[in-house]
């Protein structure tokens, strides 16, 4: 009941702060941006018509009622019928809170969203520390500009993260003790996290391996069945009535024959060349997630303790300290699987929307990691988290304050005092930006040298992946 309450208090503080960024503009002048607003289009369509087609919403122009500006059709006709690439399962999710509050009310809703996606990470901390860092490094996290950004704009990833860290915290149950309830809502999790959105497949895909892995090693058939039964059933119909609906596997099949498609790229060649965003979306000048949410910084400390401890096989010493270790590790390649996502395959790493948008579904993981660096480093996390904290008061303050402002992310000298001036940006080859890549790259090898040269002299330190 202790931990419930500690829940509710975390919900309560975030949805709050989430509900004040309502009103806000996404871009200067417009509430919403064109993408949210074919989302906004398709729920509409959904509580008028019970259909994704908008056909009438278009003849009938239904978007005015949220969106200023023109909008016009993002896919081509399938079989006489107008379903856009925002696919079926996100409009319908939020559909009856457009139903009962319109634009407004799927804001609050998301709002409550988010605000339990960062309970699930305080819920994912307290398998790594005990309390109050899980309950800090979650407030910090969640109070943090990416989140605030990302709380109220009208796109799944927010839903994705709730998802998936749900299934994450019962994976972890079914490994500790096979229950088929606990195999069961991983496994519905998991399965509907592709309904929301398809990039959300991928750091799905990492969860479902986990749970099969964990489930073989008890040799719980039964429970794998039905685990495995609950995933293939969501995969068939997904691919049966997308095929029906949207003329392909995926809803982006129904993109315009000019639309670049679900990645914006043609080819292996032209994915490989968004390599340098794996930095640059930590670092650089205007989107980097470090620049916004120094908090994070102590995610990667919660990596270095992960493989410190893995390496060094405190387990032997300490028993329990293995299932600190298969948390971390999983919460690790959940956000290392939503990071390559945003790395290669979204189509850009910035765009009408705050910083960190694309990593918005490995918030509640990253904040997890975060709560153990936080317990290692208690006065420089601390230091960490009041900056992170008060660069999201100034989003806040900033917003309301300038009439020009809007959830994007601002450009200029605050709210570092120009701080940030010396991190480049990332994209335009200049100088510093192959610099910062060189010096990363170069300490990255000079690391995993080290490493590997402290692995040789410990033979049977190698530790098993996810045991």
């Amino acid at each position: 009941m202790g931990a419930v309450r500690r829940s509710i208090g975390l919900w309560v503080v975030l949805f709050a702060a989430y509900a004040a960024t309502i009103g806000l503009d996404a871009t200067p002048g417009e509430r919403f941006t064109d993408r949210e607003a074919h989302v906004l289009l398709s729920a509409s369509s959904v509580v008028t018509d019970r259909s994704l087609d908008l056909r009438n919403e278009y003849a009938d122009r239904a978007w005015t009622e949220f969106y200023g500006g023109e909008l016009t059709p993002s896919a081509g006709l399938t079989d006489g019928r107008l379903l856009e690439p925002q696919g079926i399962g996100f409009p319908v999710l939020i559909a009856p809170a457009y139903a009962v509050g319109g634009a407004t009310g799927v804001e609050l809703f998301l709002a409550a969203l988010t605000a339990l996606a960062f309970c699930v990470a305080a819920a994912l901390a307290r398998r790594l520390v005990p309390d109050p860092w899980p309950k800090g490094a979650a407030l910090a996290a969640g109070l943090s500009p990416p989140a605030l950004g990302a709380a109220t704009t009208v796109s799944p990833e927010v839903a994705g993260a709730v998802l998936l860290g749900i299934a994450a915290i019962f994976a972890l149950r079914v490994r500790e003790r096979v229950l088929l309830r606990s195999a069961f809502w991983c496994a519905l999790c998991v399965a509907l996290a592709p309904w929301l959105a398809v990039t959300l497949a991928i750091p799905a895909v990492v969860i479902a391996v986990a749970l099969a892995r964990w489930l073989r090693r008890r040799n719980r058939g039964l429970t794998g069945f039905v685990a495995v039964e609950v995933a293939l059933t969501s995969a068939v119909v997904y691919i049966t009535l997308h095929d029906k609906l949207f003329g392909g596997l995926t809803p982006d099949a129904a993109r315009l024959p000019e639309d670049p498609g679900l990645t914006g790229a043609q080819g292996l060649a032209d994915h490989l060349e968004r390599a340098p965003r794996l930095i640059g979306l930590w670092l650089d000048r205007d989107i980097g997630l470090l620049r916004w949410a120094p908090l994070a910084a102590l995610a990667f400390l919660g990596l270095w303790r992960l493989w410190r401890s893995r390496r060094d096989r405190v387990a032997v010493a300490i028993p329990e300290r293995v299932d600190v270790e298969i948390t971390a590790l999983l919460l690790a390649l959940v956000c290392g699987s939503v990071l390559l996502v945003a790395a290669f395959l979204a189509p850009t790493d910035g765009g009408p929307w705050f910083a960190g948008h694309e990593l918005v579904p490995a918030l509640p993981f990253g904040a997890a990691l975060a709560a153990w660096g936080l317990q290692h480093a208690p006065r420089a996390g601390a230091v960490l988290a009041g900056l992170t904290v008060l660069a999201g008061a100034w989003v806040l303050v900033a917003g309301r304050l300038d009439s020009d402002a809007a959830l994007q992310p601002a450009r200029g000298a605050l709210p570092w005092g120009g701080a940030e001036t010396f991190l480049p940006r990332f994209g335009d080859g200049s100088v510093s930006e192959l610099v910062l890549i060189a010096a990363i790259s170069a300490a990255l090898v000079a690391l995993v040298v080290r490493e590997a040269f402290a692995l040789r002299n410990r033979p049977g330190a190698r530790p098993v992946l996810l045991p």
